[in-house]
């Protein structure tokens, strides 16, 4: 998996550097709670949420125990509607694919589709070096692109961005890639609207090639569906003469059908609408540009992998791939809200993030072995999620093999992996505890002696431990502890 940078340090310190950027943080308060109470409200609209929700999940449930069957109906459905299916086991494969497509069509630029994938997969970094130039088209994915920024939010990649920020990004970086910001450029979201209109209409208008992802593949029909609010998706999907989506295998659906679920869900759960602005579908070729209609010539789907199968095998943390990328999650975690997603190191922040990321990629780097513990554990995201992920679930499971190691999938193959670095104390405080709780004299004996020595009580931990009371405090040691009050209380006369 590439487009993130594995470099960086656990999430515990890129946290805490991001909690000291009050303006951020600020940023970041403002528009997930605005956009939760949205949510909540949208949501109460429906008498029958919690069914659809749990339709959502059997969907998704059900199509991934046949996964291998709806991919196949899938590319079958596709290829009959005239369009070209390609298989990537990782993102070195899609990039090269990608390109190889691209310059097959002699053309140097292509205009891109807000597409999570890609940017997992660091496509637009994979054509620079090929020298080909990605324009993104989204509003927000734009703002990112000019500060040669990272997304920081699924649903909004600049949340990050107050409107002051993004007007002087305008100001000053728009005429590098293309028609500049107008004179006297305010921040008036009108305003800059209007500023990005124009100056991506000149990209949509010459480009010849366009990038997309896919909200729902359909494989009964062969049919990409993507959801979005602007437009700048329609643009792409029927200007250009090349259209090529990169989508992971696991946004496949059965039926036709099916997505009426999530037509009701989706939108709700991530802009707080009834339906979205624009939900634009497409099969294989669709119109011929040679008639009367619209629409590409060539239709080209590259189908990503890229550690999905190898999450699948996991049966706790497969459930990370119902994800619809809704990021309802996000703006309900508190984790989130105080750090922001550039802590998370992925293109897949928040609750969501910490449990997909390290199955994608593996936990051996040191950020993604910390993600399983960006979490209170408090049960807000399983809460909000229209498929019903139990994230804590999950998140503690990964935790279990952050510490003890054990048997995964990596590239379809089952292996045994060690014990990430810097959980030896850990581990060993784990052992002493079973012991201790497997012999009940020896766990009352040191009961008694430590309320015996409560007085000598540290008020922080040492060594290891140090950490986990840097931000908590210790609680009081009691007099006595349970089982001795309740032996006492039941022996007392009434």
């Amino acid at each position: 998996m590439t487009g993130t940078d594995l470099g960086m340090p656990a999430f515990p310190a890129a946290a805490r550097e991001a909690v000291r950027d009050e303006v951020l943080r600020s940023n970041l308060r403002r528009a997930t709670h605005t956009i939760r109470d949205r949510r909540a409200r949208a949501v109460a609209e429906l008498e029958d949420w919690d069914r659809l929700r749990a339709a959502g999940k059997a969907v998704k449930d059900h199509t991934l125990r046949h996964l291998e069957h709806y991919l196949l109906q899938l590319e079958e459905a596709v290829t009959a509607a005239g369009g070209t299916v390609h298989w990537a086991a990782d993102a070195d494969e899609a990039n090269r694919i990608v390109t190889d497509l691209v310059h097959a069509t002699g053309e140097r630029e292509v205009v891109k589709v807000k597409s999570m994938a890609t940017q997992e997969i660091g496509l637009n970094e994979a054509l620079e070096a090929a020298g080909i130039a990605a324009y993104e088209t989204d509003l927000a994915e734009l703002i990112v692109q000019l500060g040669h920024d990272r997304p920081s939010h699924i649903l909004v990649p600049a949340i990050h961005r107050n409107r002051a920020e993004i007007r002087e990004l305008f100001a000053t970086e728009m005429g590098r890639w293309g028609r500049p910001a107008p004179d006297g450029l305010g921040d008036d979201p009108r305003e800059l609207a209007e500023a990005a209109r124009l100056h991506l209409r000149e990209k949509f208008l010459r480009a010849k090639v366009a990038v997309s992802g896919a909200n729902f593949m359909v494989a009964e029909t062969g049919t990409m569906v993507v959801f979005e609010s602007e437009g700048n998706g329609r643009m792409c999907l029927t200007l250009p003469e090349t259209l090529i989506s990169v989508v992971g295998v696991e946004k496949v659906i059965p039926t036709f059908r099916d997505l009426e679920i999530f037509l009701q869900t989706l939108p709700r759960s991530s802009t707080a609408e009834r339906m979205n602005p624009y939900t634009t579908m497409w099969t294989g070729l669709g119109p011929s540009r040679g008639a009367d209609g619209d629409g590409p010539t060539a239709f080209h789907l590259v189908l990503l992998d890229n550690g999905r199968t190898d999450t699948l095998a996991d049966e706790t943390g497969r459930q990370a791939l119902r994800c619809i990328r809704c990021s309802a999650c996000l703006n309900v975690c508190p984790v989130y809200e105080r750090a922001g997603g550039h802590a998370y190191g992925s293109v897949y922040p928040g609750p969501i993030g910490a449990i997909l990321s390290p199955q994608l990629r593996g936990t051996a780097s040191e950020i993604d072995a910390s993600l399983p513990y960006a979490s209170t554990l408090c049960g807000a995201c399983y809460e909000v999620c229209p498929v019903a992920i139990d994230i804590p679930e999950v998140l503690v499971h990964l935790r279990e093999r952050v510490v003890q190691g054990g048997p995964v999938t990596r590239e379809g193959i089952r292996v045994r992996i060690r014990p990430a670095h810097g959980h030896t104390a850990e581990r060993a405080a784990l052992r002493a505890a079973r012991l201790l709780l497997d012999h009940p004299l020896a766990l009352r004996a040191g009961e008694r002696l430590l309320a015996r020595a409560r007085r000598l009580a540290p008020r922080r931990l040492p060594g290891p431990g140090r950490a986990w009371t840097d931000s908590r405090e210790l609680p009081p040691v009691p007099a006595q502890s349970f089982r001795d009050w309740w032996t006492r209380e039941r022996e007392t006369p009434r």
